[in-house]
């Protein structure tokens, strides 16, 4: 096994074995986006009003005690080359009375894996991870999410796969054992919700064998998000005036896609609203097929822009 493929198919909390709800992995996925590496206390805030505002959703107290007191009980279990690791969340969780604001104190040893959870997730990553309701396309939607570049996941062991999403105990107790039941409920409404409000376009395959499904696959690409994405969850570079974060951030990353990698042009367009803008929609139009630029879109974009003059042919 090659080592990127080894670091994917062990990133610790991604494929992690842990069961949450939908409100869980909301209070999950945010706290997640509140991580900051220069930050010294391992104390965060989680502004309730924000969150709700974020994904349209209202929270009540009482579930939301329910949710964080299950959450510091629930262990995460990980797997490494080395070891198996049991994680817990919390080492406190206070309510400060009358400011929805809840004050929540990370464990030392879950940290780091935190962090590397945030280093797989682009601010469009995270707000869309947030913006699904499902609970199973919220754990499916990082799974695919490692693995964009290359367009198709590992071939997941299907009994594996549903440990992992708290569908099989250890006890080899199923929730959903016929697998009509794991298409329906799991894993076609997961497709669903991820091509619809993600950055990513996913399908999956199912392999037999004998009579018995075996193994799942993802096919993973990415697409034109139909809707900006109106809040910025990570702390990136600093956009410029007049340029909303999710847009600058959104720009960066359609460079890195299509392998713009000179500094001086990447300072040109990143410091100008014009161009970032430019670069958002161009993306748009490759995505959906308005662009045709098949042998070197990340060229065309540069003479689009004007910072490289368009190849002639050659007189006979």
């Amino acid at each position: 096994m090659s080592k990127e493929l080894e670091i994917r198919q062990h990133n610790a909390l991604t494929n992690a074995r842990y069961e949450y709800t939908e409100l869980q992995l909301d209070l999950f996925f945010f706290l997640v986006s509140k991580l900051r590496k220069d930050q010294k206390s391992d104390t965060y805030e989680l502004n309730i009003k924000e969150l709700s505002a974020l994904t349209g959703k209202k929270y009540d107290l009482a579930y939301l005690r329910k949710a964080t007191e299950d959450m510091g009980s629930r262990m995460f279990e990980v797997e490494t080359p080395e070891r198996h690791v049991q994680l817990w969340m919390f080492r406190s969780v206070e309510y400060l009375k009358g400011l929805g604001i809840i004050e929540v104190s990370l464990s030392d040893k879950i940290i780091p894996y935190l962090f590397e959870l945030q280093s797989n997730f682009t601010s469009y990553g995270l707000a869309s991870a947030l913006r699904l309701t499902s609970k199973y396309a919220k754990r499916i939607y990082p799974i695919c999410s490692q693995w964009k570049d290359l367009g198709e996941t590992k071939k997941h062991d299907i009994q594996d796969f549903k440990r992992m999403l708290g569908l099989l105990d250890d006890k080899g107790i199923d929730k959903m054992p016929r697998t009509s039941d794991f298409r329906k409920s799991v894993l076609d409404i997961a497709v669903k919700q991820i091509n619809e409000h993600t950055e990513l376009h996913i399908s999956y395959e199912l392999e037999k064998r004998g009579k018995t499904f075996k193994n799942i696959t993802f096919k993973v690409k990415t697409q034109a998000l139909a809707d900006n994405i109106p809040f910025d969850l990570v702390a990136t570079a600093q956009a410029v005036p007049g340029v909303q974060q999710s847009h600058f951030d959104n720009a960066a990353r359609v460079l890195d896609e299509l392998r713009i990698t000179d500094t001086k042009h990447r300072q040109t367009i990143l410091s100008s609203a014009a161009h970032v803008s430019e670069v958002n929609r161009y993306n748009h139009d490759l995505k959906t097929g308005k662009v045709k630029a098949s042998r070197n879109p990340g060229g065309l974009l540069l003479v689009k822009l004007g910072l490289v003059a368009a190849k002639t042919a050659k007189p006979i």
